[in-house]
């Protein structure tokens, strides 16, 4: 790789990150093949070294402050200065990102960490962020909401029974109890949208590079949390039914790319938890494949609710887990021709 970074384009303008505004897309065309021209830049086919910027649900409801669920992490900016930086990111290095992947997390409104899946003996709902543990279930404090049975196509038996083979399963599996998380990301609406700084950003890549964004969506299934790109926190019913399946996409990038940059929201939560299972696949399959993964850490923020959750120590001491399992911590301002591995074109 050449040592020149790029310049970032005129029409960026870090004040509106945390804004919701229309991408100009023929205008941006017009200037991205320009661009292409003035700096030389090749199809992104002909790349010699491949890399891959996967970011993980850069959307509206977890970046724009005001939506349902900010991460703002401790300084309260979290989100909006992660996507300024990446946006840099993203324009410095055109020329050498090969692929963008970006994330979708897509939800509907009956899903079981949305409060509409329970209530309590009044016919109440939880709250937003309310923790619902195997204990409360089995006691009897939830139930699962019959009126949802016929649109789930499930009955009120199956549905309580459901709701104690789902939180059972996140305790074995020592990840977090079910959060009853505020309606987000819901398919159709301006939440679900991805911030338009990063869309401009993709949109120009895409157009300089001659070359299209992978996108991949998760989350649909009603009946589980999918924090995880790579799978569902709980995969099979009470009866042993097959409910979700994991997705090997991301494996095989990892793969078929020479390296994988990872960024997102939140670090603390998907983020986290998609490299938790592409260290897993790794270590299960070519343990030499890890020293490919790269994590923006200035580019991902923890989720922060203040005075009620701070995961921002779990998320920091997650992150060092995974640098001791050999992938690379790196800064989005530090060159990327001195990061360990990236080859020179």
């Amino acid at each position: 790789m050449t040592e020149k970074e790029l310049d970032i384009p005129s029409h960026f303008d870090p004040e509106k990150t945390g804004e919701i505004w229309r991408v100009e897309y023929e205008r941006l065309a017009d200037q991205a093949e320009n661009w292409a021209r003035c700096f030389g830049l090749s199809p992104a086919y002909e790349d010699n070294f491949r890399i891959c910027l996967l970011l993980v649900d850069i959307q509206n409801t977890f970046c724009i402050p005001e939506f349902e669920l900010y991460v703002g992490g401790r300084s309260g900016t979290g989100a909006v200065d992660d996507n300024t930086r990446l946006c840099r990111f993203i324009y410095r290095y055109l020329d050498k990102i090969t692929n963008i992947m970006p994330t979708m997390d897509t939800h509907h409104p009956l899903q079981v960490f949305h409060r509409v899946f329970l209530v309590n003996k009044d016919g109440e709902h939880p709250d937003p962020f309310t923790n619902v543990t195997e204990e409360d279930i089995l006691e009897g404090r939830w139930e699962f909401n019959p009126r949802l049975g016929h649109n789930l196509n499930i009955s009120s038996e199956y549905g309580q029974e459901y709701l104690k083979h789902y939180t059972r399963k996140l305790k074995e599996s020592g990840k977090y109890n079910l959060t009853i998380w505020p309606y987000h990301a819901i398919l159709g609406g301006i939440g679900h949208a991805l911030v338009p700084a990063i869309e401009e950003a993709i949109f120009f890549h895409s157009l300089a590079r001659a070359t299209k964004a992978s996108f991949h969506v998760k989350g649909d299934n009603p009946f589980t949390e999918h924090y995880s790109v790579i799978g569902p926190e709980v995969t099979q019913g009470p009866e042993g039914e097959t409910l979700a399946h994991k997705d090997e996409k991301i494996f095989q990038t990892l793969v078929n790319y020479d390296a994988v940059i990872i960024a997102g929201q939140a670090k603390s939560h998907c983020v986290a938890w998609t490299i938790a299972d592409l260290l897993e696949d790794v270590l299960a399959t070519d343990k030499s494949l890890v020293e490919k993964v790269y994590l923006l850490e200035d580019c991902t923020s923890p989720v922060v609710i203040p005075g009620a959750i701070d995961y921002t120590e779990e998320a920091d001491k997650t992150f060092r887990r995974f640098a001791e399992a050999g992938m690379h911590i790196v800064d989005s301002k530090d060159p990327i021709s001195n990061w360990p591995g990236i080859i020179q074109k």
